[in-house]
């Protein structure tokens, strides 16, 4: 795994960091079932991939990211640029990414408000076809610029969003608070916050490190879901943040 330092450290400092940060607030906003500014965020992304890939094959890069006049045509110029084999990840610098640019950048433009009609807000779907195409054109450059395989690029990408969480450490399957004077509960909702969606309470009672299941939902998932910090689903054994919850998070524990 590239460590998240020196990711893409042959970038200007400024580009480097605008790639990281519109990727982050995707993913953040994601995480808070903020679907449209996910969506609005994808089309800054976008622009930065953009200078980035228009930067590796002209070889010059630009200080700050660019917005292009067309964003379709800018695209196509760079897949009509001469193939380059002595280049690694020549292919998808000129072809994958730009194409893959395209669709997202679409969905920022076209299908990012006023939703109008239909049996399902398609807002989430978007906002989750966002999300995983820039994980993916963030990996994809990692494994271009450092040479290294796909599983090493992805870790390096995840490792990037952790890095937004730094009480939560991630190892394998298991997560751990690495405050270890914080209460259970609080663990808890610090946990449900570095997720994405629901999370089994099994694994969630695994991760606190708490001693009793039953007493685990009894005392903390079920006053939780009583308070509305988070929505406590006792059927399908599994358990979501609320907004109340995002908001005590930021404001009491992460701060």
């Amino acid at each position: 795994m590239v460590k998240p330092e020196n990711f893409l450290k042959n970038l200007p400092d400024s580009l480097r960091s605008e790639l990281i940060d519109t990727y982050s607030e995707i993913v953040r906003n994601y995480s808070e079932r903020r679907w449209e500014p996910s969506e609005l965020n994808g089309g800054k992304f976008c622009e930065v991939v953009y200078s980035i890939v228009n930067g590796a094959i002209s070889g010059v890069f630009p200080v700050n990211a660019t917005k292009p006049t067309n964003m379709v045509e800018a695209c196509r110029v760079i897949e009509s640029s001469p193939a380059n084999t002595a280049h690694v990840g020549d292919r998808s610098l000129r072809i994958l990414i730009p194409r893959m640019l395209l669709p997202l950048y679409e969905i920022r433009n076209n299908r990012g408000v006023g939703h109008v009609g239909g049996d399902v807000d398609p807002n989430s779907m978007d906002a989750t076809t966002v999300l995983a195409m820039a994980s993916w054109i963030l990996a994809e450059l990692c494994r271009i610029f450092h040479n290294v395989n796909l599983e090493e690029a992805q870790e390096t990408v995840d490792a990037l969003v952790e890095k937004k969480y730094p009480l939560v450490w991630d190892v394998g399957n298991v997560k751990r608070v690495l405050d270890s004077h914080m209460s259970k509960t609080n663990q808890t909702l610090l946990l449900l916050y570095s997720e994405t969606g629901w999370v089994d309470e099994f694994k969630l009672c695994k991760w606190v490190e708490h001693s009793n299941s039953s007493i685990f939902r009894r005392d903390i998932l079920k006053k939780l879901h009583t308070k509305r910090f988070l929505e406590y689903n006792q059927k399908d054994n599994k358990v979501h943040l609320s907004p109340n919850g995002i908001q005590y998070v930021e404001e009491k524990l992460l701060k």
